[in-house]
């Protein structure tokens, strides 16, 4: 069936592929969202401070 290297390099795959999937699940769900809502608090404060600014 398989040879003991084989069985270590389809381990070794395994392993990369599972780790890539999970990475790939906590960038989708908790980095992408944090990174795009805070780009939208800190465009709301320049536009913010732009509006003070030009009352002033």
């Amino acid at each position: 069936m398989f040879q003991f290297d084989q069985y270590l390099g389809f381990i070794a795959f395994l392993t990369i592929v599972t780790i890539g999937f999970w990475l790939l699940i906590f960038l989708i769900t908790f980095v992408v969202p944090y990174w795009i809502g805070g780009s939208l608090i800190e465009r709301l404060k320049e536009i913010k401070a732009a509006k003070k600014a030009n009352q002033s």
